[in-house]
Parts: C-alpha cells; sequence; structure tokens
C-alpha cells in the first residue's frame, strides 16, 4: 500500500515514522543543544551572550548560578491534552512540567494554545482558564502569552501548551543517557493518570458496573494524589546527580515509555514485568474496559536509570520526598534486546503506539 494511503492508528507516531520525519527537518545548529529525537522529552537550547571570547571554554566554565549566564540553558517542551476533558487545564500544565523536570530543567513560563468547540459557553472557557492558572500558580510558572479559540476543527476542548524553563548546563539529563549496567527505576505506579481519565470520562459506566461513590472519588482524585506531577522527584534526582537518564512515560504507559527509553540510548532492557507497581485501584479501573494497565497513560509515573553505586542514595532521595521508587530491571548492550521476565522466563516487553485509554471511546 502507498504512503498517501497507509492510514496511521489513534495516538502517537510509529517511532520508525517519527525518526524518519524528524530527519527531513532542519535541526542542526550549534546552538541547539538537545534537539528532537524518539523518547526524548523536550528541547534544550544555547541562549543569550557569553562573557569573554564566546568560546568554548568560556561556555563550559561559566557561572552555572547567575540567571542567563553561558552555562544557563533554555529547555522548551510542547504538548497537547487530547484525551481528557474534566480538568483539562491541570493536565496541560503538569505533563509539559513533567518533560522539562526530567530533563533536570525548572519550569517557568507558559503558553496554552486552547481550542473550543462550537458551542462552548463563557462559563466553559473561564473554567479552564481557571485550571490553568490555578496550576501554574502551585508551580511558580508564570503564562507568558498564548491563543484562544472556538473552532469547529475540534468537537471537544484541546489544550496544547508550550512550556519554557532553565537547566544549567551541567544538570542536564537525556533519555538517552543510559548506558548498560545501569539499573532502571521507576518512582510511582503505572498508569496514574489513566486511572483518573477512566474514573472522569467513564462515571456513568462504572457506577452501572457496580463501582462505589467512594472508589469512583478515590480513583477520580488520582490526578492529585498520588499525582501526575512528577517535578520534585525528577528535579531532586537531577540536582544530586544520581541518575543517568530520566522520562516522563504518557501515551503508550510505561511498557511504551521503557521502549523509547532504550529507543532513545540505542541499548537493550532487561524488565522484570511483575516489579512494575499497579494499584488494585488502577487495575480495577483497567479491567472494567479491558485495558493493559502497562499501555495506559501513565503520567504520575517516572522512569530513571541509575548506576549501580547510585542506585540506593537515588531511592534513599526519594523515600525521604515520601516517593516510593524501586528498581525494576537493567540496561543491555542492544544487541541483547529488550523484553520482560516473568518468573524468571522471557517473554516480550510490549509496545502500545495507541493508548490503551483510547479504547474508552472505541477507537
Amino acid at each position: 500500500m502507498s504512503e498517501k494511503r497507509t492510514i496511521l492508528p489513534t495516538g502517537k507516531l510509529p517511532p520508525e515514522l517519527l525518526a524518519a520525519l524528524i530527519s527531513t527537518l532542519p535541526i542542526d545548529d550549534p546552538d541547539l543543544f538537545l534537539g528532537p529525537g524518539v523518547g526524548e522529552d523536550a528541547a534544550i537550547i544555547e541562549v543569550g551572550g557569553v562573557a569573554g571570547d564566546g568560546g568554548p571554554s568560556s561556555r563550559r566554565h561559566g557561572n552555572t548560578s547567575q540567571r542567563g549566564s553561558a552555562d544557563t540553558l533554555l529547555a522548551a517542551k510542547s504538548d497537547p491534552i487530547t484525551f481528557a476533558t474534566d480538568e483539562i487545564g491541570y493536565y496541560a500544565v503538569n505533563v509539559c512540567a513533567n518533560d522539562l523536570a526530567v530533563c533536570g530543567a525548572r519550569p517557568r513560563f507558559y503558553l496554552p494554545t486552547v481550542l473550543l468547540p462550537e458551542g462552548t459557553t463563557e462559563g466553559e472557557v473561564r473554567e479552564i482558564c481557571d485550571q490553568l492558572g490555578a496550576a501554574c500558580r502551585v508551580l511558580d510558572v508564570v503564562v507568558a502569552g498564548g491563543h484562544t479559540e472556538v473552532t469547529a476543527a475540534v468537537n471537544q476542548p484541546v489544550v496544547a501548551g508550550t512550556l519554557l524553563g532553565e537547566v544549567a548546563r551541567g544538570k542536564v539529563v537525556r533519555t538517552g543517557g543510559c548506558r548498560p549496567g545501569d539499573a532502571v527505576l521507576l518512582v510511582g505506579s503505572a498508569g496514574v493518570e489513566g486511572t483518573s481519565i477512566i474514573a472522569r470520562e467513564m462515571r456513568e459506566a462504572l457506577l452501572e458496573q457496580g463501582w462505589s461513590e467512594a472508589e469512583l472519588e478515590e480513583a477520580t482524585h488520582y490526578l492529585y494524589e498520588p499525582g501526575i506531577s512528577v517535578l520534585e522527584p525528577a528535579l531532586a534526582a537531577a540536582e544530586a546527580e544520581l541518575v543517568t537518564a530520566m522520562h516522563d512515560p504518557t501515551e503508550g504507559g510505561v511498557a511504551t515509555g521503557l521502549w523509547e527509553l532504550a529507543d532513545a540510548s540505542g541499548c537493550g532492557l532487561e524488565v522484570e514485568l511483575s516489579a512494575v507497581p499497579v494499584t488494585a485501584l488502577t487495575a480495577a479501573a483497567c479491567a472494567a474496559f479491558g485495558l493493559d494497565p502497562l499501555g495506559t497513560i501513565a503520567s504520575g509515573g517516572l522512569l530513571a536509570t541509575a548506576t549501580a553505586e547510585d542506585v540506593d542514595a537515588a531511592l534513599g532521595l526519594w523515600q525521604e520526598m515520601g516517593r516510593s521508587g524501586r528498581v525494576i530491571g537493567r540496561v543491555l548492550p542492544a544487541e541483547e534486546g529488550v523484553y520482560g521476565l516473568r518468573e524468571g522466563r522471557r517473554v516480550g516487553l510490549p509496545r502500545f503506539d495507541a493508548d490503551e485509554i483510547v479504547k474508552l471511546w472505541g477507537a
């Protein structure tokens, strides 16, 4: 079948296609410190003037504590919210903030593009604006601009935001930074964001299946507790230089996030599937609609890798912050491949190019 007639599935583009498309774009520039790539969470860009002659030495050894100095880099991330409708503003800010944080960057300026379907009321758009403002205030982020529009091009609200932040040159963390021998870590559990979306978007169906109001309330509140933000544990690990890579698993769940970690680093992975935490409520919410928790949208979980020497320190740091982390696997040489383990037996590690959550709407 020709490329023009190939129908793409709902969700992220297939990684091979995405990599091919990126290769056609103008991405070569000496000021692009970290550019686009499969699995990389954000861009890192050189900005501003450099004291002295501007050579590599003066860039490399500048004052990292001075805002706008040669060793302060710009981090940038764009991301849309297309699954959730309830609390869409909260989702939009936090998913972008997560992507900056896993690069070691502190978010500062947000620019939302809000697309609204025909028939939207003034009250509804005010509600979204209130959500955006509240989420930004919690993270000490300033809304620097953006765009709002009512359009027939969408049939539900869509918020596509760009978040800018800062990171010290020596603190940048890449998804592709892990190496064979590193341990693979997960902070939190699988499917946290998906649990909240299921409860919010499918409330009536869950009630019909016998869910109690208390169960629904708890699942709905997963947005805040355990929460979809990984900003603080990610920034703490980056600042302490205890991780070799970090990644924010979103669409496609923890399983696809692990594949993206392998793609970005050019390494293999061995993952103990039974070690990936899934709460009882997440398991029940996913089972209600035939979803695999490992492939369900996963903001709220933080993937990281660390050398054997730093594993205990990283886990201890997160524990002190009240965040549970555990070892779920190890990084392998590329030729050993990517796979899972169940009861000591090698099995395939699934990859979900279409997030399991789309099954809620029959896609």
